[in-house]
């Protein structure tokens, strides 16, 4: 995906987050973050995009603090996450292509501003889908092009870094398949008491395939909703479940 479709999605999905959260009422529980209510979405994910826009605008080459959000509830934080939103929006669409600034992750990007595109739209994604479970109804779709990045961001770059949890006693190999994104949207996961190391294939024998379209398998991967289809032997999607949250 173009650094340009990253940042429309992300305007898109701020405004989606901010009406679902409006709709259920800050004080509603959100069933995909259990320890969650909507003002806890607002507040976490506004403070992530107002240090993101800081990071970006003021070029930090190191990582800053992450403030906890304004002690705010009702129309009045959801009006503050819509000024966070709107600030991390235009702050990006501003930002010069070669701007120089910290990132947390070696996911495959051509530079920070790219990183910071597609790791805001995601983060603002994953946390507009959390809001309408809060809300109920049916939720808006996510592109099969945008899910098949967010997997990949997730697979090679979070799960790459020294903190994942999900690690195995012994050397195992699990694949990822989204059906509908096209032939190359193929993970091969190796595990072992390392950090997950994923390539972008299908290579070698897998003890287990998590497979579906790519925004169930998004959502899966997430830990939002069930995997569409699992093959082979399950306890690795059980220990995905169990070790991947973030």
């Amino acid at each position: 995906m173009e650094t340009a479709e990253f940042l429309t999605t992300l305007d898109r999905e701020g405004r989606l987050l901010a009406a679902a959260a409006a709709a259920a009422g800050t004080d509603a529980k959100v069933p995909t973050c259990p320890e969650w209510q909507v003002g806890d979405l607002l507040r976490h994910t506004g403070a992530v995009h107002r240090w993101a826009a800081a990071l970006v605008a003021e070029g930090h080459t190191a990582p800053r603090p992450l403030s906890d959000g304004p002690d705010l509830d009702g129309a009045e934080l959801v009006a503050w996450y819509r000024d966070s939103h709107r600030l991390l929006v235009d702050t990006l669409a501003a930002a010069p292509a070669d701007v120089e600034c910290w990132t947390f992750h070696p996911a495959p990007c051509p530079s920070p501003l790219a990183f910071w595109l597609r790791r805001q739209a995601h983060e603002t994604a994953v946390h507009r889908y959390d809001a309408e479970a809060a809300r109920g109804g049916t939720a808006s779709s996510i592109a099969a092009d945008f899910a098949a990045d967010g997997i990949d961001e997730l697979l090679r770059g979070f799960h790459a870094r020294a903190r994942s949890r999900v690690r195995t006693d012994r050397k195992r190999v699990l694949r990822v398949r989204a059906v509908d994104a096209g032939a190359d949207a193929v993970w091969t996961v190796r595990l072992s008491e390392e950090p997950p190391v994923t390539s972008r294939d299908a290579s070698g024998e897998a003890e287990a395939e998590l497979a579906g379209p790519a925004a169930q398998l998004y959502l899966a991967l997430w830990n939002r909703a069930p995997v569409p289809s699992v093959t082979g032997d399950r306890s690795l999607e059980a220990l995905w479940r169990e070790k991947a949250g973030i």
